[in-house]
């Protein structure tokens, strides 16, 4: 599987001889080492080196069974200017978009301005999944499902925000998850309007809506879910809110699949809710990439047009939110199919009252 990631990035650029790859989750990507503080130094004749210290040798000699690991004793630009002569590589592609102005010109100041960016960001590589990956994406979807089904009996008025996460956090770890993948948001009441109203000590009290957005983490790799629910009675406008956000995302559901532009989705979701006078009110995109990363490309944003491909993973998760009243959003992640998606997220979507 490496390998075939590491053959996927050569086609894209045909002028590439070696490359130096440093964001941690590329370096995860193209070597299958979970640890920190590495870089990938390869070249386009197979020349596989894992350069890190000390710390993490015995890992990454374990993990990147594709890779020689290379201690760099902290001379990391003299090994590389090592393995570009050992190799005769005269220019060297670095992650230009990732690394620090500083980084890139120490190394190229080290390097003898032999270095230069990728013309092409890995991240658009990551996009489309391999079967491995999406196995792992659906099994952090599927811990999430079972949190999620868990929390429901959990909620009551008197219970506060965080106690939501800490259980949520309890969950999880106890089934299999290495840990949330990133800060959840439980957010009761108005405050639910906040679409990243983290958790605080409010208490849920009868009559809330309840805003829940979390995912977990499965080795390495993220799911994504929301779904709002209702303790106790709920104001009229509020359930009209909630089917105008569960019908455009089923639209966009319903819509998305290989070949269309990302922009063409958010659309669909968008214009629907502004059909009901709520266009000011989803300001957000309708979407993103998840995987080794929780935000990743795809965007299905207004402004993207990028290219949907079978195999992306994607987040729909339109929503209407309301100063001083309240919000709703609801997400599930789907699988890009060419003749439509793969839901992968099973937890009801029916207006739920505790």
């Amino acid at each position: 599987m490496v390998s075939t990631r590491i053959e996927k990035m050569f086609k894209r650029d045909e002028s590439i001889e070696a490359v130096f790859v440093s964001k941690k989750e590329n370096v995860r990507y193209l070597s299958n080492f979970k640890g920190d503080e590495s870089f990938l130094f390869i070249t386009r004749e197979g020349a596989k080196y894992l350069l890190t210290d000390f710390r993490y040798t015995e890992q990454a000699k374990k993990e990147a069974t594709e890779f020689e690991v290379v201690d760099y004793k902290g001379k990391l630009y003299d090994t590389v200017k090592d393995l570009m002569v050992s190799h005769n590589i005269s220019k060297l592609f670095v992650e230009g978009y990732h690394l620090s102005f500083s980084f890139m010109s120490e190394m190229k100041e080290k390097l003898e301005d032999r270095v230069c960016a990728l013309s092409f960001s890995l991240d658009e590589i990551r996009a489309v999944k391999d079967d491995e990956e999406i196995e792992k994406i659906k099994k952090a979807v599927e811990i999430a499902d079972r949190a999620f089904e868990h929390i429901l009996k959990f909620i009551k008025p008197g219970i506060s925000e965080n106690e939501i996460v800490a259980e949520l956090n309890y969950f999880i770890l106890k089934n299999g998850a290495k840990g949330f993948s990133f800060e959840p948001i439980v957010a009761s009441g108005k405050r639910s309007s906040l679409p990243h109203g983290v958790a605080t000590d409010k208490k849920i009290e009868a009559g809330d809506t309840v805003l829940i957005d979390f995912g977990c983490n499965f080795d390495g790799y993220m799911s994504d879910m929301t779904r709002t629910v209702f303790v106790g009675k709920v104001e009229n406008q509020m359930v009209k809110i909630y089917h105008i956000v569960k019908e455009a995302q089923q639209k966009a559901e319903e819509f998305i699949k290989e070949g269309l532009k990302a922009n063409e989705v958010d659309k669909i979701a968008r214009d629907y809710i502004g059909s009901f006078g709520y266009m000011e009110k989803f300001g957000h995109s309708l979407g993103h990439g998840v995987g080794l990363e929780i935000h990743e490309l795809p965007r299905l944003s207004p402004k993207s047009e990028m290219v949907l491909e079978e195999n992306m993973v994607v987040t729909i998760e339109p929503g209407i939110y309301i100063e001083d009243f309240g919000g709703v959003r609801i997400e599930d992640i789907v699988v890009v199919k060419s003749g439509g998606c793969e839901i992968l997220t099973k937890s009801s979507k029916e207006l739920i009252v505790i």
